[in-house]
């Protein structure tokens, strides 16, 4: 079985001073662990990049040094596989959007779903409930 997260369980991992901090570490330390292939999607690692280093969205934001350190640590695991967009991409993402119609913040939520699916990856670990939207996933949430 393979899955991939999302990048709120990537900050949550990080980020001491939230409610989620201790489950969040506790998925991404499993995924790190291995031994199930785990997708990190290149929006997903740039969205982790941009908000946790953000000083409006962390009380104390991670140095770029910090957070590419995490990326870096987990994408070194040999399980863990960093995929980017095919040529197939574009017709899968066309497929998602004409089921979802995402607009707006949903825009990012599709991407991520069309390189799932392109990829043959079911199940995202994440606490957005707006995935919930799209078939063809299993949502999870380690904070039900």
């Amino acid at each position: 079985m393979s899955y991939t997260l999302d990048a709120n369980i990537l900050l949550y991992a990080s980020d001491e001073t939230s409610p989620h901090h201790a489950r969040g570490l506790e998925v991404v330390t499993q995924a790190a662990q291995g031994p199930e292939i785990v997708y990190l999607f290149w929006p997903t690692i740039m969205a982790y990049l941009r908000i946790a280093t953000h000083p409006a969205v962390f009380r104390r934001p991670l140095s770029a040094a910090e957070a590419i350190g995490n990326v870096e640590a987990l994408i070194a695991r040999p399980h863990v596989q960093t995929p980017g967009e095919q040529e197939r991409f574009w017709r899968r993402f066309g497929e998602v959007v004409s089921d979802a119609a995402p607009t707006g913040n949903l825009v990012p939520d599709a991407h991520l779903v069309g390189l799932m699916l392109d990829n043959g990856v079911r199940t995202i670990w994440t606490h957005d409930r707006d995935y919930r939207r799209f078939r063809g996933i299993e949502v999870r949430d380690p904070f039900e």
